[in-house]
């Protein structure tokens, strides 16, 4: 247990930092010392801290009305779902609290998709160091032997396939009749900031409509703008059957989605699926707003200049460099791959007034606000890149 908190449940491995209050791109801790921001709550705070539009909004809602009952009609349910229809091309939503939520929705209408056809003991295609969740279910689905251990049995019925080789998902269908869906993240987060290439995206879409199979993207971290777009799958031209989201799409007040299209719109029906806290008018309201601005402020062209700024400028000052082996992403989701476990980055990057995180063991991931100026992304290589120099100096591969 924290010696500061002693009555918290000891499930995450904490800095000893606690953050007081932030403005922009910028926080502070309780001893009045100053961050840049460049996790963003890990995708989550798209708007950055205390914008002003959401914070006046939000204030308006919780005058109005919190939450109420899923037994009710919901007009702003609807204004979020037309706004996310709109700009995904998909019909209809369903709204949940978070990613998890979302994915276990999203399995839930795989699974029905096949019992609906007939299939008794569906199963779902999932790729290698793919993270969807920390329920069982979703566990389940999660390419991750570290966060699996010491929580099975787990849910059967999911088939792990290489990411980015369209041969060995072809491979599994020619063999197991009973596959449903497919569920794979268009930008693996958790596991490195590892895109899927874009013409693999595109087979598999193929490979969905040739089997009549369900087509699901985990959205959940890059969605949002977060690339560029307002969803990464879009940069492949394609279009998914099932999208999950969350993390962005509330910026900071937990709200999550499923969305689907003409194949999967249908699957659920009345009693099927529910959530006590989706959907509620605060949640609502704080995804509207998000839409809204970064509408206004054009915040995925920002995403898009200012990430493929600081992209290039990293891959400029670290490539060639002994130790790091690739920067990569797209837009603000970039990762920094190195050729040895780097923890302790973490917390060296916290010392110099940098927040970041650290993914997969040996990637330095990068998820900022959107309205992350070219200003700021300097200031980010003026930390980072002497510190990736001098760690990787002081360590061994």
């Amino acid at each position: 247990m924290s010696a500061s908190m002693p009555h918290v449940m000891n499930t995450y491995g904490r800095l000893p930092v606690a953050l007081s209050h932030g403005r922009g791109c910028e926080v502070w801790d309780t001893r009045g010392r100053r961050y840049l921001d460049a996790l963003g709550g890990i995708a989550v705070n798209t708007l950055g801290h205390a914008h002003p539009k959401l914070v006046e909004a939000l204030q308006t809602q919780i005058g109005q009305l919190i939450h109420c009952s899923n037994y009710y009609e919901s007009p702003l349910q609807e204004q979020l779902a037309s706004l996310l229809c709109e700009r995904s091309g998909l019909d209809v939503a369903f709204f949940c609290s978070t990613g998890l939520e979302a994915n276990e929705a999203a399995l839930k209408i795989a699974r029905k998709y096949g019992h609906d056809k007939g299939i008794e003991r569906s199963e779902i295609i999932v790729l290698d160091k793919a993270f969807h969740g920390r329920s069982i279910a979703t566990l389940s689905a999660t390419g991750n032997v570290k966060v699996q251990e010491g929580f099975g049995p787990l849910v059967e019925g999911f088939l792990r396939v290489p990411f980015n080789d369209i041969g060995a998902m072809r491979d599994v269908a020619g063999t197991h009749p009973n596959v449903v869906a497919v569920m794979l993240e268009t930008i693996q987060g958790e596991g490195g900031i590892r895109p899927a290439q874009w013409e693999y995206l595109r087979q598999v879409r193929q490979l969905c409509d040739e089997r009549g199979w369900l087509l699901m993207l985990d959205e959940v971290q890059c969605g949002i703008g977060r690339t560029g777009k307002w969803f990464a799958y879009q940069w492949a031209g394609i279009q998914p059957d099932v999208m999950q989201l969350a993390k962005g799409l509330g910026s900071g007040v937990p709200v999550g989605a499923v969305l689907a299209g003409p194949k999967a719109r249908n699957v659920l029906g009345p009693g099927n699926h529910g959530s006590t806290f989706g959907g509620n008018p605060l949640a609502m309201r704080a995804g509207i707003e998000t839409l809204q601005i970064m509408s206004a402020d054009g915040l995925l062209d920002n995403a898009s200049a200012v990430g493929g700024y600081l992209k290039s400028a990293l891959q400029t000052a670290l490539g060639g460099q002994p130790g790091v082996k690739e920067v990569r992403g797209e837009g603000l989701m970039l990762g920094i791959e190195l050729d040895r476990p780097c923890g302790a980055i973490l917390t060296r990057a916290m010392e110099a007034g940098l927040l970041l995180s650290v993914t997969a063991d040996s990637v330095v991931r990068l998820l900022p606000p959107l309205i992350f100026s070219r200003e700021n992304a300097d200031e980010v290589l003026s930390i980072l890149v002497p510190l990736i120099k001098n760690f990787l100096s002081e360590t061994q591969a």
